[in-house]
């Protein structure tokens, strides 16, 4: 059986925010648990609250979600490398492991990203930061270096690193025995979480240090070297590993996404790879044929318009457009014609323009290319 849409699964929309795909995780999680579900539903409640399970797990981390949102469940097979999963493992960490976190979450624990530190402490990787880049469209053709500031986490001179007030020391925590982690009793189950009072950290400090807060680092920030490769697109994301927030109790940072934002051009939009622009043309031009110039990227081409162009005609340039950055060649420039009406004419200009109408009314419709198929059309509309 093909494996349901994700955002379906959980009920929420594709560009739902991570909070609001917790909810929805947790409400099912709830309803469908295997503790509240006894008896003739228990097998189908069971199957919905891993179906839950697989989609939060997904959906929660921002490089499975990329994944997901670009190629599908394809992206995220296990059979194709897209994450961890042994044999028996149903490719999203088992059945027993969605059991732990699941209670964790619904309970007072931190969630995924955990495993167990020294000392039976619990050990969490840091939150993944995003930062917002604008940049413009010649920069995305061309790709650029350029530095940002992020805010990043340096030891407290002040306590070393200890979180303590100089002179003090802390203590293990009294509620854990300095495991970081209590248990509970939920039914037939007894559920593992995080220690509310040492945040898992399995110590507690009487004295915290003034400087810091008993956090034993303090905030600075510093400057990255990014290197924005060419033919990048609005929303597409920059990986800096490492450069997330710092883990707890000895956990792996998390890491860094830099989203691109493309600033609006005065000449041209982009589509994909493609661009294109509307180039203005006079109405003698348009009617004699003429060559034209028009503005790429790369500097200037030309166009030869034929007599007769008529407003909205399009004009391809092939390779005239952007190399995407997965793009074995460049797109194409579209330019698209607009024919301007001449305005604040002479009383001489309105005398030939009025000359040049009779004329023209004089030859019938043999001037116009689409006087005779509209006349067609009025006269099937009063048949």
């Amino acid at each position: 059986m093909a494996k349901r849409d994700y955002y379906e699964v959980l009920g929420v929309a594709k560009n739902a925010p991570e909070d609001e795909i917790k909810k929805a995780y947790r409400k099912l999680a709830m309803k469908f648990h295997p503790d509240r579900n006894q008896g003739e539903g228990a097998k189908a409640a069971e199957e919905k609250f891993k179906e839950a399970k697989e989609a939060y797990e997904m959906l929660s981390d921002a490089q499975k979600r990329a994944a997901y949102d670009q190629y599908g469940h394809a992206g995220v097979d296990p059979n194709a490398g897209g994450f961890r999963g042994g044999p028996g493992q149903e490719g999203f960490g088992g059945f027993a492991e969605a059991f732990g976190d699941i209670f964790g979450d619904i309970f007072g624990g931190q969630g995924g990203g955990r495993r167990a530190g020294g000392g039976g402490q619990q050990v969490y990787r840091g939150s993944d930061l995003s930062y917002a880049m604008e940049i413009t469209l010649e920069e995305a053709a061309k790709g650029k270096e350029t530095q940002i500031r992020i805010p990043s986490w340096e030891s407290c001179e002040t306590c070393k690193g200890s979180g303590a007030k100089p002179g003090t020391s802390a203590k293990t925590c009294g509620s854990c025995q300095g495991s970081g982690t209590v248990h509970m009793r939920q039914g037939f189950f007894s559920i593992q979480q995080t220690c509310p009072h040492c945040h898992g950290t399995g110590k507690i400090i009487p004295e915290p240090c003034t400087t810091c807060n008993g956090q034993g680092k303090v905030k600075k920030s510093k400057t990255l070297e990014v290197k924005i490769p060419a033919g990048i697109n609005e929303g597409m994301r920059i990986r800096s590993a490492g450069n997330g927030e710092p883990g707890v109790n000895g956990g792996p940072p998390g890491d860094l996404y830099i989203e691109i934002r493309m600033k609006p051009h005065d000449i041209f939009e982009r589509d994909g790879d493609d661009l294109h622009c509307t180039m203005p043309v006079g109405l003698t031009t348009a009617t004699l044929g003429g060559s034209i110039e028009v503005p790429t990227l790369g500097g200037k081409a030309e166009i030869e318009l034929p007599e007769g162009t008529q407003h909205g005609k399009t004009f391809r340039l092939r390779g005239k457009g952007i190399k995407g950055v997965r793009s074995s060649y460049p797109g194409d420039l579209y330019c698209h014609i607009a024919i301007e009406t001449p305005v604040k004419l002479t009383e001489y200009q309105r005398k030939l323009m009025k000359d040049l109408d009779k004329s023209f009314r004089e030859g019938g419709d043999r001037h116009s290319p689409n006087a005779k198929s509209w006349t067609d059309k009025v006269k099937d509309l009063f048949k």
